[in-house]
């Protein structure tokens, strides 16, 4: 009996505990994963090293870097060397007497040449300095490229801050619209106020139910939108910290004129266009040095050999493929020289090496050439480079346009939100005081449904109007901070 009882008391607790076991793997599964807030300088930083534009961007620039060494390298000697082996016949010169033979031989020809520039119109100097400035130019083009990748993020996130804004207003609106139904299904089923005010108030807590989904889902597209402008999947869990931001603490202390000035001094794409007007003119330059003179020195060495100079000769005194002996000792034209071969043949020994290293020829020198007619390629270079040059200044007058036009609608633009925000604030507290005093009413009886759910809906739409007004003075203040060189910070 005692292990009867004992038995069952070890089932029942191994039942209890995978019971619990498996409620809390139950649980685990129903519970999501904690989703990871990202603060501004994060989604910047990470927007930074993985946007496909900004790497595209700094390809530029190693695409310039390589330019600039070619051009410095340009300065050195230009060295080549040669090499060729094959078969000859029929009527050809002599590779060593340049004779014209009638013979079929074997030769081979082993050539270097190097040519240093002396003097090109200064055409490597020029070109030297258009990849310096060209190369300057990407890198502010690649800094161009991160600042509209910054200004992109920071509008996303803040957007991303304003929809969470949103949606814990309409949760407040929900909460008090179901706060007041249960309120008045009370006093409806004491009698004290009809069926309708209960329905109208039921329909008023829908509509807002409504209103909160809708803004849910505007809160998850920015989400989406920011996800996607740092390229990660949007099954990805992301959320935002949302920054403290003090609308009062931003004040538009400068004039338009004042913010440009100073964006034109810090601004990377004024700075680029800049350089590329320099970059064309140095262009021009290094064209211009085609039309004169071009001065170097050359160099060269020269060797060849030939197997028809390989004589073979025979006990008899003949040679064959030669008429006359080729190596001899001390010039003594009675003693060849050779070495004993199979069947009595003795062969000469003058071979591949002994040839190469017995026809080596050296020339230095100076080279001189003159432009005098080239089918106008060298001054048709020149007019397109003086045109390039001319079309890179006005880029420059249409960039620095640009950036006026930028830098003074984004001044108007911060000044109205500036004022929209004040006019926003007066009317969330009015809207607020009238709301309390509709609630102190309606408890009271001396309001129906339809003026509380008017005077809700209008507290609802003076707050979603003063947060929308608050981002929008907020980013709009931030980007006149940009353009003056100040970081993007919130």
């Amino acid at each position: 009996m005692k292990r009867v009882i004992t038995g069952i008391f070890i089932l029942l607790t191994v039942s209890v505990i995978s019971h619990a076991q498996i409620d809390t793997l139950k649980q685990q599964e129903q519970t999501p994963p904690a989703v990871e807030k990202w603060s501004l300088q994060k989604c910047i930083d990470y927007a930074l090293t993985n946007n496909l534009t900004v790497q595209r961007s700094t390809y530029d620039v190693a695409t310039s870097e390589v330019g600039l060494r070619q051009a410095r390298f340009s300065r050195l000697p230009n060295v080549s060397a040669n090499a060729w082996y094959g078969y000859n016949w029929g009527r050809s010169p002599d590779p060593t007497s340049n004779a014209f033979i009638i013979d079929r031989y074997r030769s081979s020809n082993l050539s270097a040449n190097a040519s240093l520039p002396i003097f090109n119109g200064f055409n490597i100097h020029n070109t030297v300095r258009q990849n310096q400035t060209a190369v300057s130019a990407s890198e502010q083009d690649l800094a161009k490229a991160k600042n509209d990748l910054i200004l992109n993020v920071a509008s996303l996130f803040i957007n991303v801050v304003f929809n969470k804004e949103l949606v814990d207003n309409a949760r407040f609106q929900l909460a008090s619209s179901q706060q007041q139904l249960e309120r008045t299904r009370k006093q409806v089923a004491a009698g004290a106020l009809p069926k309708s005010e209960e329905l109208n108030l039921d329909a008023q807590a829908a509509g807002n139910e409504v209103t909160l989904v809708q803004q849910e889902n505007a809160l998850a597209l920015s989400i989406l939108q920011l996800k996607q402008a740092l390229q990660i999947p949007a099954s990805q869990g992301l959320d935002v910290e949302v920054p403290s931001l003090n609308p009062e603490d931003l004040i538009v202390d400068q004039s338009r004129d004042e913010i440009y000035e100073i964006a034109r001094q810090v601004m990377p794409e004024i700075k680029s266009a800049e350089l590329r007007i320099q970059s064309s003119y140095h262009a021009v330059m290094a064209s211009r040095g085609n039309l004169y003179p071009r001065l170097s020195l050359t160099a060269g060495i020269n060797s060849t050999y030939a197997s028809r100079n390989e004589a073979v000769l025979y006990e008899d005194g003949t040679f064959r493929n030669s008429s006359n002996p080729i190596a001899f000792v001390n010039g003594d034209f009675a003693q060849p020289v050779y070495t004993k071969i199979p069947n009595g043949v003795y062969r000469n020994t003058y071979g591949y090496f002994d040839q190469v290293k017995d026809n080596i020829y050296r020339s230095l020198g100076i080279q001189l050439v003159i432009p005098i007619f080239n089918n106008y390629t060298a001054r048709a270079s020149v007019q397109r480079s003086v045109i390039q040059n001319e079309q890179a200044k006005i880029t420059a007058q249409l960039t620095a346009q640009t950036l006026r036009q930028n830098v003074e609608t984004a001044y108007n633009d911060a000044v109205a939100a500036s004022k929209t925000y004040n006019s926003s604030l007066r009317q969330v507290n009015a809207r607020e005081e009238a709301f309390r005093m509709m609630e102190q009413r309606y408890g009271a009886g001396s309001a129906n449904s339809f003026e509380f759910q008017v005077s809700q809906n209008d507290l609802f739409r003076a707050k979603t109007d003063l947060t929308r007004a608050k981002y929008d003075f907020i980013f709009k203040k931030k980007v006149l901070d940009f353009y003056q060189g100040k970081p993007l910070e919130y």
